[in-house]
């Protein structure tokens, strides 16, 4: 039998692991921030701002993950392009681990795709390749992956497995080692937003695994399929319609979205998660993207119920990219008023919860 020494593909692989692994060696943790609420809540809030990567999102985790998932499976190798179906954070933060990897990047999306978000994967050298509506974007990115002889990244189906849920500094561990030392260290609730459905299979499986009585709820936007499919267990659930909250929703059920992990799922307006956003900004000076809006609408739900209870304890959840993204879009009225978007509506609902801690959604 011949034994051959390493060959020159294996130590390109090899050299590419170690790079990626090198950045996040190099990268400390994203804080976990502390929001004020009133005291005789007896609740506390906790946000983990994931704004700080170097790619600037939450959807740096994922990246870093799929590309490890793709090396080592040998599905990336040297000269190998990389192709997802992504008009947002994902596809920069991907653009970013491929110029890592000196590797060439397209991004297929839909030709309404913002030109902040263009410029983003420009940025890092990636290329966008645009189809007319967001329902082609998976069959465009397999096509153009065949026909460069490149890898589909596909986060949609490889977002739950290419992460470790069992720890290895994934985002669940890494929130309860920042409690650590907190009042109430084990969260009474972790509330995240489903793009991929990465993260809500991520903490969901790391919740059971250690045991932890800790609930994840998920929030949804207009639009999305994931809430009614959860809701109605229907696992090829579609709506057929994009989500105008960037992010997070999707018009069908992603293989990635695992429905079994998560405890509750509440179903947010588009217009709230903007008021929301706004509200965040001015009330604790974290200006941050819509859906850590949606995510926070959630948020005051869930407190609202515990101080009805009488039940002490925290909540986290999560800051998912900056609000520097979003100036000419979500933060600007001009392109709130064409979009028929009125968060105007729904700030009141929010600050009669702070006054009296309790939740009425009628806006």
């Amino acid at each position: 039998m011949d034994f051959t020494a390493c060959t020159p593909a294996r130590r390109w692989a090899d050299e590419a692991l170690r790079r990626i692994e090198a950045e996040n060696n190099r990268s400390a943790d994203t804080h976990l921030y502390a929001v004020p609420l009133p005291e005789h809540w007896g609740v506390q809030l906790y946000l983990k701002d994931e704004s700080t990567h170097r790619s600037g999102s939450l959807k740096h985790r994922l990246a870093r993950s799929l590309f490890l998932f793709g090396l080592v499976n040998g599905w990336i190798a040297e000269g190998t392009t990389i192709v997802e179906a992504s008009s947002g954070s994902t596809a920069v933060s991907e653009a970013y681990f491929a110029r890592l990897l000196g590797l060439p990047f397209i991004a297929v999306m839909p030709r309404s795709t913002s030109s902040e978000k263009i410029a983003l994967i420009e940025q890092y050298g990636g290329r966008c390749h645009f189809v007319e509506n967001s329902s082609q974007v998976y069959a465009a990115a397999a096509q153009l992956a065949a026909e460069t002889g490149g890898h589909y990244m596909d986060q949609f189906t490889y977002a739950e497995r290419a992460t470790d849920w069992r720890g290895n500094n994934n985002i669940a561990e890494s929130i309860f080692q920042q409690l650590s030392l907190e009042k109430h260290p084990v969260p009474r609730w972790i509330v995240v937003g489903a793009g991929t459905g990465g993260t809500s299979a991520t903490i969901g499986r790391y919740l059971r695994y250690h045991s932890y009585p800790t609930q994840l709820a998920v929030v949804d936007p207009e639009n999305s399929a994931f809430y009614p499919g959860w809701k109605n267990n229907e696992p090829r659930h579609e709506t057929g319609l994009p989500s105008r909250i960037e992010g997070i929703g999707r018009p069908r059920m992603e293989p990635s979205f695992v429905p079994s992990v998560i405890d509750a799922m509440i179903q947010v307006p588009d217009a709230a998660s903007i008021a929301a956003m706004q509200h965040l900004s001015d009330y604790a000076g974290l200006p941050a993207g819509p859906s850590t809006g949606t995510n926070l609408w959630g948020v005051w739900q869930l407190i609202a119920q515990m101080i009805l209870t009488g039940e002490q304890g925290s909540v986290v959840s999560l800051l998912c990219d900056s609000a520097e993204r979003y100036q000419a879009s979500y933060y600007n009225p001009e392109w709130l008023l064409e979009k028929e978007l009125q968060p105007e509506r729904f700030i009141p609902v929010i600050e009669e919860f702070f006054r009296t801690g309790k939740w009425s959604a009628e806006a």
